[in-house]
């Protein structure tokens, strides 16, 4: 059996890997390459192989840097079986048809043809098999079983059994455990499991905890202070958490019931497809559903789907919060509400995760005075706020944790999906603590698992 890493090695984005015996090739996962633009100009480049030879794909989740170029590798002739959990399929295919436009600009910067369309997307969902959690697939010699990684709603990892050798991808741990999605699945040391491919986004750090009560502050400041509470949020899983605990406050009668504006056309059909799975919640999200079935509903919550909408948003007076996209600040709906509002000293800008280094959102903490936005400067005069503990990433404890029950019979894990110095600490600290053989792979490395 040999395994190569076409992607998300030494790299956070991109991920993609092969695993091949005899003639019969299997694919995990096929992301998009990002950096500082959506999409990097070698997304266009030829696949290192021929998509016609792969037999069938497992996607881990949905995320862009996982399931990006599935349609290009259908374009390409792949003729295959695309695998997953069913809510991943649902997500990818909003996803997928959300990122068409960006995708559209992107082509015309590079000056190079559409990347994909509609119809190839379409196609996709055509080849396209879900199935649950621990049930088995056969694929020639490859028999794959899925697991949940507690990633967001439908995230998997998956146990690969080949040639008597057991293999495990990790796909993206969960920052376990988690609201609605619950905990990963460990695997225990009598699966007696050969090789792990882990990922390490979080490798070198540890997540601070989040600060008790902290949206509760967040909502009644704005109601004090008679402002606008801003919430950048990514449209998949960090909104439907955000939209699940203001639930909460507001059902407890914890906060002032204020008009709550999520002002984000995917982020309202990322949370449509929540809806549609109830059987993916953990136990006790399926206990609080069976007493309200309006888990993401609440008096004072408006969606925005157009224009239109989002532009009366501004009519309505304070106290109000908005949530919208991006979660960094780097476009989307959210823009126009920080150019009305960073200069009003009354409102606040709630920063829900990690900000990149050179996104508006770290320029804003960073405690720049001015910005750009739609270019035009804009006065920075609101409070600032960061919360950090909403990542959907195990940080380096939980990944360790992870692997801990599988250390007397690996031979070998493989650090991917992470920046370069992250993967090579998690690696060393694999080694160190768990006297197993680690790696963080370069791209295009190849390795026979014997």
């Amino acid at each position: 059996m040999r395994l190569t890493f076409y992607g998300g090695a030494g790299e956070v984005t991109g991920a993609n890997y092969i695993l091949e015996s005899g003639d019969t090739k299997i694919m995990i996962d096929c992301g998009l390459h990002q950096g500082a633009h959506f999409c990097e100009k070698h997304n266009w480049e030829p696949f290192p192989y021929d998509p016609k030879t792969v037999n069938a794909v497992f996607l881990t989740h949905a995320h862009i840097d996982h399931s990006g170029r599935l349609p290009k590798l259908m374009k390409d002739g792949f003729h295959g079986t695309v695998y997953s959990t069913p809510p991943t399929r649902d997500f990818a295919n909003v996803l997928l048809l959300d990122s068409e436009h960006m995708l559209i600009e992107a082509a015309e910067r590079f000056k190079l043809p559409n990347l994909y369309g509609v119809r190839e997307i379409e196609e996709l969902m055509a080849h396209w098999k879900g199935l649950k959690y621990h049930e088995s697939v056969q694929i020639g010699p490859f028999k794959v079983t899925l697991y949940n990684s507690g990633h967001i709603l439908g995230s998997t990892s998956y146990l690969i059994e080949c040639e008597g050798k057991k293999i495990v991808f990790s796909g993206d741990l969960g920052n376990s455990p988690a609201p609605i999605i619950g905990p990963y699945e460990k695997f225990k040391e009598e699966d007696v499991i050969d090789y792990c491919v882990i990922e390490s986004a979080y490798g070198s750090r540890f997540h601070e905890p989040i600060p008790e009560g902290a949206i509760e502050d967040a909502i009644e400041g704005a109601v004090r202070a008679g402002g606008v509470l801003m919430i950048p949020a990514f449209a998949m899983e960090r909104t439907q958490k955000l939209l699940f605990e203001i639930n909460e406050l507001i059902e407890n009668g914890r906060v002032p019931r204020i008009p709550i504006y999520l002002d984000s056309p995917l982020a309202i059909k990322v949370t449509e497809v929540y809806k549609k799975y109830p059987e993916y919640f953990d136990a006790g999200t399926r206990i609080l559903l069976k007493n309200d079935n309006t888990l993401f509903e609440f008096p004072g919550l408006h969606k925005t789907l157009t224009s239109d909408e989002s532009r009366m948003i501004n009519d309505v007076p304070a106290p109000k919060v908005i949530i919208a996209g991006s979660g960094m600040s780097q476009g989307g709906r959210i823009l126009h509400h920080e150019k009305r509002y960073l200069p009003d000293p009354k409102s606040t800008i709630l920063f829900i995760g990690y900000q990149s280094s050179g996104t508006l959102g770290r320029r804003i903490l960073d405690g720049e005075k001015n910005v750009r936005i739609h270019h035009e400067t804009v006065p920075v005069r609101c409070r600032k706020v960061q919360i950090e503990g909403y990542s959907a990433h195990a940080d380096q404890g939980q990944l360790m944790a992870w692997l801990e029950p599988m250390r007397f019979s690996l031979k070998k894990v493989f650090t991917v999906q992470g920046e370069e110095e992250g993967s090579e600490i998690l690696a060393k600290r694999i080694i160190n603590d768990l006297a197993v053989k680690a790696e963080a792979p370069a791209v295009g490395s190849v390795y026979d698992l014997t």
